[in-house]
């Protein structure tokens, strides 16, 4: 796995604040005082408002954050996020743990946590999710199709966890993560490229 630790979030902040100004040549508290007099009711309004002001990018999510607030897999630590997703179902944690044991087998892989699920990144790009989908149930979502000519393998189409991962082994404990699953979570990796 990669020793790149992701910077925390109030890093990130400063360095987006830094970067509003060169975007704009105006700081955060000129932009938050237009805001204000622009009174956008919504999230979405505020990002229509700022396109046509000419905020993009980093500056534009700064912005939208300082005024509606930061979700929780920004400021809350990935043990927070962790330990709520699994609250209230802890037996399926070691399924997680051993998932992440053999992603820790592929070269250059970030672990990024989230409300929702654990993200699996190489160096391009998220091949892999692993997500607690039910009380009994993690799914490992997979960005690959589903192979036509894979009828004895635990992988089938994944709908459920979004366009990016039309593919998922569903798991209910720690002993089924297993080589074919190693080897699936391998060939999403090599696939992403």
């Amino acid at each position: 796995m990669t020793d790149h630790v992701p910077m925390p979030w109030d890093h990130i902040r400063l360095w987006e604040i830094g970067q509003l100004q060169t975007d704009t040549g105006m700081g955060l508290e000129h932009w938050l005082a237009r805001i204000q007099d622009a009174a956008p009711a919504t999230e979405a309004d505020l990002r229509e408002w700022l396109t046509q002001e000419g905020v993009s990018g980093y500056s534009r999510a700064l912005l939208v954050h300082e005024t509606f607030g930061y979700p929780n897999s920004t400021v809350r630590a990935a043990d927070e996020l962790l330990d709520a997703q699994y609250a209230d179902r802890p037996t399926l944690r070691p399924i997680l743990d051993a998932v992440l044991l053999y992603a820790g087998d592929l070269d250059d892989v970030s672990i990024l946590t989230r409300s929702t699920h654990v993200a699996l990144t190489g160096p391009n790009r998220t091949f892999a999710v692993v997500q607690p989908t039910t009380q009994e149930r993690v799914d490992l979502g997979l960005r690959i199709e589903v192979p036509a000519d894979a009828p004895d393998t635990r992988l089938q189409p994944a709908a459920h966890l979004g366009a990016d991962f039309p593919a998922s082994i569903p798991l209910t404990s720690a002993g089924q993560v297993d080589s074919e699953v190693a080897a699936w979570l391998k060939f999403a990796y090599d696939t992403a490229g």
